[in-house]
């Protein structure tokens, strides 16, 4: 329950933010298409549904909201996250979602959206693992390994705020996909992974206890949508966000995706 009232509290946060737009403000796209890539690697944000097969999650939902207040048509397609910024940049894809931290680096490539949630970072482990319990306790373990994805938000925490600095450190153990970092964890390839709370805890409830997560919050967040640089759709798209936050729909996104919805079942 402590890490579900983090990430309750970390919502309640945004959605007291300053709130302007109303459905009756936005404006009308004129059913344009707009092309936007995610990685589905990432639940419960956006992942394959294992039963049904299809792309689902909250940021499925919340775009596809964002698209009927706005009136354009969603073109959905897929990319490895280490090439998506670097898309969207180029032009391929006119937004790139998949929990992308907002962060002054990545502004020179591409703009971002307000923030439309906030999270905080944890250590993803094995179920039965007792060999450390926290940050510090895993930095003293010499043998530990992390996996990560290069250019990465967990990446760089694991770098800076864990180990020593090291962006070369053979502690880290890099993947192309956040999937293939837990699939390493799982099968004792790496111990541990750092993950925001809402992609830790989606893969935690879809275990049956093979994973948790342990430790402090490593760090705050702010998720974005991305579009490139000087973008038309930045100012539409952050007008429906927030609409969404006045009237209660990101607060509902959020109790059915991040309290409701199990993942499995």
């Amino acid at each position: 329950m402590l890490f579900r009232r983090t990430v309750l509290a970390s919502f309640a946060a945004l959605a007291l933010a300053p709130l302007a737009a109303s459905a009756a403000e936005l404006p009308d796209l004129g059913g344009k298409s707009v092309v936007v890539v995610t990685e589905n690697a990432y639940p419960p944000l956006q992942f394959v549904d294992p039963k049904s097969g299809k792309a689902i999650g909250w940021e499925y939902d919340a775009m596809n909201e964002i698209a009927k207040r706005l009136n354009f048509k969603v073109e959905y397609q897929n990319t490895s996250w280490d090439a998506m910024i670097q898309a969207v940049s180029d032009g391929q894809y006119n937004i790139g979602m998949t929990g992308i931290t907002i962060k002054e680096d990545r502004k020179q490539k591409v703009d971002f959206s307000d923030p439309y949630m906030r999270s905080q970072q944890f250590m993803l482990v094995r179920g039965d693992e007792k060999r450390f319990t926290d940050a510090k306790s895993f930095g003293e373990f010499k043998d530990g390994l992390v996996g990560a994805q290069p250019g990465t938000t967990p990446f760089y925490t694991a770098v800076y705020e864990v180990l020593d600095g090291n962006e070369q450190n053979p502690r880290i153990k890099l993947f192309e996909t956040f999937g293939a970092t837990v699939q390493a964890l799982k099968a004792g390839d790496v111990d541990i992974v750092l993950t925001d709370g809402t992609a830790g805890k989606g893969y935690v409830d879809a275990s049956g206890g093979a994973l948790k997560l342990i430790g402090e919050p490593l760090g705050t967040e702010d998720f974005g949508f991305i579009f490139p640089k000087g973008s038309d759709l930045v100012a539409p798209v952050n007008a429906a966000i927030s609409a969404l936050k006045a009237d209660g729909t990101l607060d509902g996104l959020n109790k059915k995706w991040f309290l409701d919805y199990k993942m499995g079942e």
